[in-house]
């Protein structure tokens, strides 16, 4: 038995009935991490003997353990964990420990899950390839020379790798959704406001969201179940009743109807990842759901909107990051002015740094309402279109990405080409609603293609159960897995 390919429930399974401990599966993940983490380089920090600290606490404080005791998890390197380094994959925060948690750490501490490691990201979640982190290049464990996506791509590398079970990642513009796509593993952007941004460090506020990556739809249910819920420490966290997600996990669509829009479908979609939807939804009609096509020209607004609206809000939220306080200094300067401007351009990347800039500049005088402003009232429209569409169909079914995992470097000089592989997700952020991406196959080069599904807002019962009940169907972890091409 291979203790790392088991998922989280699994793993329980395995507990409950005495064929496994929570020293085992530890041992077996640390074992793990050592013998991949070199060909991966998905944690920018390992929690080794940390780790075996905390599980000895926890059975020394517990005679029986609980469903999720002794579980391990992963973190994106962006959600504050106490006395750990957060650095957010960045020069400028490349010491800085956390003095408290975020408030999803609060859940997963509560349940006495166990952190292996800060998880990889570019840097400050500003990316789509994990290219643009200060430490290194995560690699795709389906193949070494690929991209694992971003800026989540250390948490879903790490779980395609087997490294971890499952990690929490955040999506800005399709940080969790892509990164799962190109990794084959299972990625939900939950509602905004339905799991705590608190603790999570801010890119853009209006569009941040921290969810689950997971090895199937079962686990993404369970994880949400623990990180889900109102905090009053975050003013845009909503007060919904506590739902038992996996309680939705019904594996039957019959009635559902689902729309899917011809224009994530048009001119830049690869043709094999085209092909493959086109498949799904037709999977989905022999499984009893209502499939029609339909427009949602929103898609050509929503990516211009996106960019905006994002760089715009890293451009306020990353002010706070001057070399006079927590973050990095430079070391020779000559006034106030110069120490500002030299650990700003020390500290930051390049690509952070040309998104401040955008974001200034649309913020300007002369240039707010002409950007910014419109952007805001496009938001609007993009949220309108969408709430037609739920008013009579329970999903839209799109790709999660134009392509499969691209080359290293194929794409990271050249912006434009970067920030157009976001067109298919950015429009769920900007309208605040949840999204999966599920593997649904893989193209002919032996890498994995994601299928993505939206619902109307606070509506993951159903997104789920639409994903899972797919998934019990083609079964994609039993037929493909990664094998470290490089």
């Amino acid at each position: 038995m291979n203790i790392t390919e088991l998922t989280v429930h699994e793993l329980q399974e395995k507990i409950k009935n005495k064929e496994l401990n929570a020293k085992e599966i530890l041992n077996a993940y640390l074992d793990r991490i050592q013998a991949r983490e070199k060909d991966v380089q998905a944690f920018v920090t390992i929690l080794k003997e940390e780790s075996k600290n905390e599980l000895e606490k926890i059975q020394k404080e517990k005679e029986e353990l609980n469903d999720f005791d002794g579980i391990p998890i992963g973190v994106k390197d962006n959600i504050c964990t106490k006395g750990i380094k957060t650095t957010c994959s960045s020069k400028m925060l490349e010491n800085f420990i956390s003095p408290y948690d975020a408030s999803v750490i609060e859940k997963i501490k509560e349940n006495n899950m166990i952190i292996l490691g800060k998880l990889n990201m570019d840097e400050f979640a500003m990316g789509g390839s994990t290219e643009y982190s200060y430490f290194k290049k995560t690699k795709n464990p389906w193949n070494l020379n690929k991209v694992p996506g971003g800026s989540s791509g250390g948490s879903a590398a790490a779980v395609a790798a087997n490294m971890v079970p499952w990690a929490l990642g955040s999506d800005t513009g399709g940080s969790i959704r892509q990164p799962a796509s190109f990794c084959g593993v299972v990625g939900l952007k939950p509602t905004y406001g339905l799991v705590s941004r608190y603790g999570l460090v801010a890119f853009a506020s209006s569009l941040d969201q921290i969810g689950p990556i997971t090895k199937d739809v079962r686990d993404c249910a369970l994880l949400l179940n623990i990180i889900a819920g109102h905090d009053e420490k975050d003013t845009t966290s909503c007060n919904r009743n506590n739902i038992d997600y996996t309680k939705a996990l019904k594996n039957d669509v019959k009635g559902m109807k689902i729309a899917v829009p011809k224009e994530f479908f048009a001119e830049g979609i690869n043709q094999e990842v085209k092909s493959k939807l086109e498949e799904a939804a037709k999977i989905y009609e022999e499984l009893g759901a209502t499939v029609e096509e339909i427009s949602l020209d929103i898609a050509k607004y929503s990516l211009a909107t996106y960019y905006i609206i994002a760089c715009a809000e890293a451009s306020s939220n990353l002010g706070r990051f001057d070399g006079i306080r927590y973050t990095y200094r430079t070391k020779e300067f000559k006034n106030l002015k110069e120490l500002y401007r030299k650990s700003r351009s020390e500290g930051f990347g390049a690509e952070v740094k040309r998104r401040i800039i955008l974001g200034t500049y649309v913020l300007s005088s002369g240039y707010y309402d002409a950007y910014y402003k419109k952007a805001q009232k496009v938001r609007t429209l993009v949220m309108n279109q969408f709430k037609e569409v739920f008013n009579k169909y329970d999903l839209i079914l799109t790709p999660t990405s134009p392509t499969v995992a691209f080359d290293i470097g194929s794409k990271s000089n050249n912006p434009l080409e970067m920030y157009l592989a976001d067109i298919c997700t950015v429009s769920v952020n900007i309208a605040g609603l949840p999204a999966i991406s599920i593997p649904i196959n893989v193209d002919s080069q032996g890498m994995p293609i994601g299928m993505q599904l939206i619902g109307n807002k606070f509506c993951e019962e159903t997104i789920l159960n639409a994903a899972y009940t797919y998934e019990q169907k083609i079964k994609f972890r039993e037929k493909y897995r990664p094998e470290f091409k490089s």
